[in-house]
């Protein structure tokens, strides 16, 4: 794609989309660009902001930078650009799902069959007995009831997934009115501060204002494999020239694998790069949809294994009765069979009466309707175990399952962390309490009751993995209840160690004591994080804590995956407040303990620290890399101990699994936990 650009004059290129939440498109796109100053401005976007100062823009919307937009402010935008979404191809009437029905092969061969046989009768000898009529009436009744109930069903399904859909929007974090918030996707609008963390979808297109070890993928938008590294920094038009996409500028779609950020949004819904791309795929599409029936769009390919073995039983059975309809006929015509009521009559004319009666009896209309009563009444099951079906035929699909693949953490699991096991100076604990009230339940001694808050191993634990923490406790207000709860903000694996050390003792204002110098956010390549935090002129690193070098000034804290940061520690905290070297021997009986705490089910942490009389590179150099500091900072460390924190299952989740089990069915669970 990248080197496309390069090749002077015309060019060709061709690129495959990979289906995202902002993209419906999954097929091959094929884009012409007749000349080199249309690729130069596919490469540069047309971003003006990338080469602007966060503070020119922030003043174009009319944001503040640090406060966010105000609430009058945003609404008036949201008024004037509307929602931040992509246009959505719109939603079929109930008519036109009630035409859809009728364009089954089986339903247009039982249509045929009733007008044949109602022009058959009204072209014999009884054509004024209304009786006559019967078959053909039955058939066209039938075929309505059966549409009625598709097109109904489905129509109802896509009223309650719209509804669905409206109560459940992406959302993430902006800050607005000077504080910050959770907001849903769509209701972004230009001049927004957006906060973004590993794992975010970045929600608008965005000119950075800060950026630490960002990485932002962008394979959905330029089909690069390779994470790309952002900057908040302006660069010149030389230094950009061979980048697809701005350093500076992050787009949507794209996700965040590595570090955290603040933009703002320069751009939303089909004005964003991939909303151009959209009306790319759009406008230039050489080949207009499919159409069935002339005007009805064509869904042969969504069907489903149902509908797909109707289709061929259909097809038969209207082959062979127009087979044996037309041996039926010429036999008859050789013969010289007539009615018997009008041996004047002709001999042809009767034999087609005859043939296109016994096509009428050959077609099966009862099908069309059995399988559909089948249907409507699975999927009024599913309703009743709180399952919306919007296409009717998928009821039987979902019976065909044989795998199921599922999310484990907030899908099987409730999603809320809760540390209940700690290994601190040589000494396991137990730690009581279920979910984010810190006031609910204690840490012990493992094997015993008795209060261990005040152990310095604990203190010292829990106090460095707080020093490591971007998370904070709030107490809110339950929209339902109206009662006050506690509640995370941030990463959900750092929630249980800021509700464990609550339950310490600690809170903000201990963790507002140690000022943070430097930070290297979590990281899948490194699976660690780390801060460095002033400790000049303490003794001990809190009351009852561990002992401090009185000679350092500065205190780096290591949080991440046991074996990562185990084989990184050069000595171990002891349960008197000394130290001892990490041997072999000790490193096998601490991986041991992680594997016994994993085989529960729990997500491990270490926490490590260094102390340090000063910091081994130059804070205002801007030139050294994450990379290099979290090298420089993350040596020698002291191993201060392990948490294991549980995600507990959903009501309901064992039994599913046994369910799906004796029904022949596989089920797998996907999770990025430490794997023994």
């Amino acid at each position: 794609f990248g080197s496309s650009f390069r090749h002077p004059s015309r060019c060709i290129l061709t690129c495959a989309f990979a289906p995202t939440p902002f993209v419906r498109q999954s097929r091959l796109q094929t884009t012409v660009i007749t000349n080199m100053s249309s690729a130069q401005d596919n490469r540069d976007g047309n971003e003006p902001q990338a080469h602007m100062e966060p503070q020119e823009i922030a003043q174009e919307t009319g944001t503040d930078l640090s406060k966010g937009l105000t609430s009058e402010r945003a609404d008036e935008l949201l008024e004037e650009h509307g929602r931040n979404e992509l246009e959505k191809p719109p939603r079929p009437s109930l008519a036109m799902l009630f035409a859809l029905q009728l364009c089954s092969f089986v339903i247009v061969l039982l249509l045929i069959a009733a007008v044949a046989s109602v022009v058959v009768n009204a072209t014999g000898s009884k054509k004024d007995d209304p009786l006559s009529y019967t078959t053909g009436i039955a058939i066209f009744i039938i075929v309505l009831i059966n549409a009625s109930i598709a097109a109904w069903t489905e129509h109802k399904a896509g009223d309650a997934l719209e509804a669905l859909t409206k109560m459940s929007q992406a959302t993430i974090s902006v800050i607005r009115n000077g504080s910050e918030m959770k907001l849903e996707v769509p209701l972004l609008v230009k001049g927004d501060i957006v906060i973004l963390e590993t794992g975010d979808v970045v929600p608008a297109d965005l000119r950075l204002i800060e950026a630490e070890d960002l990485k932002v993928s962008e394979m959905a938008l330029t089909g690069e494999p390779d994470d790309v590294s952002k900057t908040w920094k302006v660069k010149s038009p030389d230094e950009e020239s061979e980048k697809l996409t701005p350093e500076n500028m992050v787009f949507s779609g794209c996700s965040v694998s590595n570090g955290k950020g603040r933009g703002i949004v320069t751009t939303t819904g089909m004005n964003t790069r991939i909303g151009r791309i959209a009306k790319l795929i759009e406008g230039e599409e050489e080949e207009k949809p499919k159409k069935k029936c002339f005007c009805l769009p064509d869904m042969t390919g969504n069907m489903t294994p149902l509908q797909t073995n109707l289709e061929k039983l259909g097809a038969r059975i209207g082959v062979l009765a127009i087979v044996v309809c037309v041996i039926i006929f010429i036999v008859g015509v050789l013969l010289g069979r007539k009615d018997p009521s009008n041996p004047e009559g002709s001999s042809a004319l009767y034999m087609i009466l005859i043939s296109v009666t016994l096509a009428v009896a050959a077609i099966p209309e009862g099908i069309p309707l059995c399988v559909t009563i089948s249907l409507s009444i699975g999927c009024k099951e599913m309703v009743t175990k709180h399952v919306l079906v919007r296409k009717l035929a998928a009821v039987e699909t979902l019976g065909s399952a044989s795998v199921i693949c599922s999310d484990k953490t907030g899908t099987l699991t409730e999603g809320k962390m809760s540390m209940v096991k700690m290994y601190a100076a040589g000494r396991k604990y137990d730690i009581e309490g279920k979910g984010f009230d810190p006031t609910v339940g204690k840490i012990m001694r493992e094997g015993t009751s008795e209060d261990a808050g005040r152990d310095m191993g604990v203190r010292s634990c829990l106090l460095s993995g707080l020093l490591c923490c971007n998370t904070s406790l709030e107490q809110v207000k339950d929209e339902e209840t109206g009662a006050l709860k506690y509640e995370p903000r941030g990463n959900s694996s750092e929630a249980p160690i800021v509700v464990a050390s609550r339950k310490a003792g600690f809170n903000e204002s201990s963790f507002g004591q140690y000022k943070r110098v430097v930070e290297v956010p979590f990281s899948s390549s490194r699976k660690m994080m780390l801060t460095v935090c002033e400790v000049d002129g303490r003794e001990e690193l809190c009351e009852n804590g561990m002992p401090v070098d009185k000679k350092a000034k500065y205190m780096s804290v290591c949080k991440g995956a046991p074996n990562y940061i185990i084989d990184t520690c050069k000595e171990v905290l002891n349960e008197d407040g000394s130290v001892s070297k990490m041997t072999e021997e000790t490193k096998k009986e601490l991986l041991e303990i992680v594997d016994d705490y994993s085989s529960q089910a729990l997500r491990v942490l270490a926490i490590a620290t260094r102390c340090m009389k000063e910091i081994p590179f130059d804070l205002e150099d801007d030139d050294i890399t994450t990379d290099q500091k979290f090298q420089s900072c993350c040596q020698e460390l002291r191993l201060i101990g392990l948490v294991a924190s549980i995600d507990p299952d959903r009501d309901g989740v064992p039994q599913s699994v046994e369910t799906a089990k004796g029904a022949g069915i596989r089920v797998v669970m996907i999770t990025g936990d430490y794997l023994k």
